[in-house]
């Protein structure tokens, strides 16, 4: 009867490979006790078969894999196997020596009778593989040895003593580069702990494989060694125990020459295949297609090589018919000529037709374009934001060029409206030929707000100015934090990796400082329509709660401004119901924005507290002068449009001053500035120092969540 699938199509072979652990701890043991039980003859051929095909499998996986993490098992699988080939051949010398002398009856192919003690298939890969011939052979098999040995086992050995090297020095950058990464908004949490992982798993592949090849390089040895015991000792066994001569038909070297040479090409031929997948795993670049279409696809790029390729085969086809070369042989190169300058035409035609198609459509593009009417409406519509680039850096917007920069705003919204709530506007991209060629524009409301250069086909290196003098490139300055840095070649980037650099590609640095445009003006772009859709989010779940507040309390405006005055200094608005709910309870006092705002800081004391804290839950901050305080306090004027702080200029410069050299001390120890004030004083001293002190987190006692620790490492006064 045969099988029939499980109920909900889990077949019952796929059941089976649910217990594979328990599979494979059986293949060990079974491994192991091969080395001590005699095997039959007949297990031994399908041993030696299973054997072959598990190397070739290995090494189409090799080839089809687009990076090297996609066969991360395989070190541990080549220990397996290598296991396992050794096992084999202690298994065929055991039962070489002792019924090697054992033959089938004679058959055409073989007058003498067969050997059958060791099965089938070391003596028919004996006798046939190498035509009978002791000599050839032995060659044979010496050749593969070296083969396996010098060429291709040290060659993936070294590359992967190599890339583990350059992995492990190169992982403090990359870790450094996922940070920014993960800060900037271009890749979420879950990807950076993905990322994070991918580098951990990458820097233990390549050292398992810089060991592994150990196992490899031993296994050809001990292969050598099996032979010459296998030829030795089953001479000196024919001879004293069978009564054999030396030589001749059926005799000593005869018999056990050619099993001992059959089993050692049967067990080496996968140990060469494996050998062979072991350096196309380690050399593997990743890219985004396996071996053989990279190969296609970059070969095939170049039809210009295949033509000269044509033109050398055709010249040495005409030398041989001057030299008097044998005429098949002139046909053989002037057809590989022939072949070659017929694909390379072809491919030449396509590559022509391919980019003649992808002018007419521009221009066809360009021509409609032109005839369109030009709506005056359209010319008055403001875009929230807008990217302008020059025309060096059209590629990273240009959807028939990748668009790399159109998937990263993308990521930039979805980080944004995690970090902060609000649901940033698409971004208009917009190329200025009046900008430099690797220039580009961020702009906010069609007003400039930040401007930068970038390489297209570089890297930016960051790093401490004595590390960056090691780097050949163009020094410049990062756009958005203003860090040095230095844009270097693609072939530089592991130098600069080892040197400890953050390295970031052009399309990173545009998307960095577009996210850091979009965080310093949140509040401009969180306009009244953007705030209704919020609440007519918020309205599905709560609807009783936005009742209270709009329009029975508040109006639309005004919640609008509350969170505005929240997202300007980046306290998050995704937790919108606490936030109304805040409102509601404190409306019946004031309608004032800024003390709504203060009212809802408060209740949002955790969210800010999470922001600020260090894994040991502490905050560290630095405090205001009780002098100072009293001297803010009253100077604050409280009127219908809100309050205002009427200090003596020369007063405030002085409070800017001494707020200016803590906020020094803290940043040259790599602290981040945060000033902690009663919360009477707070929006007050916000107003004062948010022209100077752009980036100075301000908070108030009332905002410090419970079970949260302050540490005081400064105190602002005269």
């Amino acid at each position: 009867m045969s099988a029939q699938p499980a109920p909900g199509g889990d077949h019952p072979f796929l059941r089976f490979l649910k217990y594979s652990d328990v599979g494979i701890a059986v293949v060990v043991i079974g491994i192991v006790s091969m080395l001590i039980i005699p095997l039959p003859p007949t297990l031994l051929d399908v041993f030696l078969a299973f054997n072959l095909a598990t190397a070739v499998i290995t090494v189409l996986i090799s080839i089809y894999i687009e990076e090297p993490l996609q066969f991360a098992v395989f070190p541990t699988a080549l220990l397996v196997a290598t296991l396992f080939r050794l096992a084999l051949d202690v298994s065929a010398t055991r039962m070489v020596l002792l019924y090697g002398n054992l033959r089938s009856p004679p058959t055409a192919a073989w007058p003498e009778g067969m050997p059958i003690g060791a099965g089938h298939l070391i003596p028919i890969f004996g006798k046939v593989a190498v035509g009978g011939n002791l000599i050839v052979g032995f060659i044979m098999f010496i050749i593969l040895i070296i083969i396996q040995i010098m060429v291709i086992t040290n060659g993936a050995e070294r590359i992967a003593q190599v890339a583990a090297r350059f992995t492990l020095d190169a992982m403090p950058g990359k870790q450094m580069a996922i940070d920014a990464d993960l800060h900037s908004g271009i890749i979420d949490a879950e990807t950076a702990k993905k990322k994070r992982k991918d580098i951990e798993r990458e820097a233990d592949f390549y050292g398992a494989m810089d060991g592994a090849g150990k196992f490899v390089k031993g296994d050809a040895m001990a292969a050598v060694v099996i032979m010459i015991v296998n030829v030795v000792g089953g001479i000196l066994i024919g001879v004293l125990y069978h009564g054999m001569p030396v030589t001749g038909t059926g005799g000593a070297l005869d018999t056990y020459a050619i099993l001992s040479i059959g089993n050692g090409l049967i067990t080496t031929l996968p140990a060469f295949l494996m050998s062979t997948a072991m350096g196309m795993v380690v050399s593997r670049a990743a890219s985004e297609s396996n071996l053989g279409s990279d190969i296609v696809q970059q070969v095939t790029a170049q039809p210009g090589a295949l033509k000269l390729a044509a033109g050398f085969m055709g010249m040495l086809g005409t030398l041989g018919l001057l030299t008097g070369m044998p005429l098949p042989l002139d046909l053989t190169f002037f057809g590989i000529a022939g072949s070659l300058f017929f694909i390379g035409t072809i491919l030449d035609k396509k590559k022509v037709e391919v980019t003649q198609v992808a002018a007419q459509a521009q221009d066809q593009q360009k021509k409609a374009d032109t005839k369109k009417p030009e709506s005056v409406v359209q010319l008055m519509q403001v875009d929230p934001i807008s990217l302008e680039v020059g025309r060096g850096l059209l590629s990273l917007v240009d959807p028939n060029q990748g668009a790399k920069l159109l998937d990263r705003v993308t990521s930039i919204r979805r980080h944004i409206a995690l970090e902060l709530g609000i649901v940033v506007p698409g971004v208009r991209f917009r190329d200025n030929l009046q900008l430099k060629p690797n220039a580009y524009v961020i702009k906010i409301k069609e007003i400039e707000v930040a401007q930068g250069e970038v390489q297209v086909n570089q890297f930016l290196a960051i790093g401490p100015e004595e590390k960056l003098k090691n780097l050949r490139g163009t020094k410049t300055v990062d756009p958005t934090y203003g860090m040095p840095g230095v844009w270097i070649s693609p072939e530089q980037r592991g130098d600069a990796e080892r040197l400890g650099c953050m390295i970031f590609d052009p399309v990173s640095v545009v998307a960095t400082q577009l996210t850091e445009v979009v965080r310093t003006h949140a509040n401009e772009l969180l306009g009244r329509q953007e705030v209704q859709a919020l609440v007519d989010t918020v309205k599905k779940t709560h609807p009783a709660v936005v009742k209270e507040v709009i329009p029975d309390a508040l109006s639309l405006g005004e919640v609008q401004k509350v969170l505005q005055n929240l997202v300007k200094e980046r306290v998050s608005i995704r937790d919108l119901v606490s936030i109304l709910e805040t409102m509601a309870d404190h409306v019946h006092m004031t309608k004032d924005p800024e003390m709504l705002t203060e009212f809802c800081r408060v209740a949002l004391s955790r969210v800010i507290c999470k922001e600020y804290s260090n894994n040991e839950g502490t905050i560290n901050v630095i405090t205001l002068d009780p002098q100072i305080e009293q001297l803010v306090q009253s100077a604050i004027q409280r009127t219908d449009m809100g309050s205002f702080l009427t200090l003596d200029p020369n007063v405030g410069q002085e409070i800017l001053q001494a707020i200016s050299q803590q906020v020094n001390s803290l940043q040259e120890r790599g602290l981040q500035p945060i000033l902690l004030v009663a919360p009477q004083v707070r929006p007050a001293l916000r107003k004062l120092t948010e022209r100077s002190f752009p980036n100075l987190v301000i908070l108030s006692w009332n905002e410090i969540a419970p079970k949260v620790n302050v540490n005081s490492v400064g105190m602002v006064a005269f």
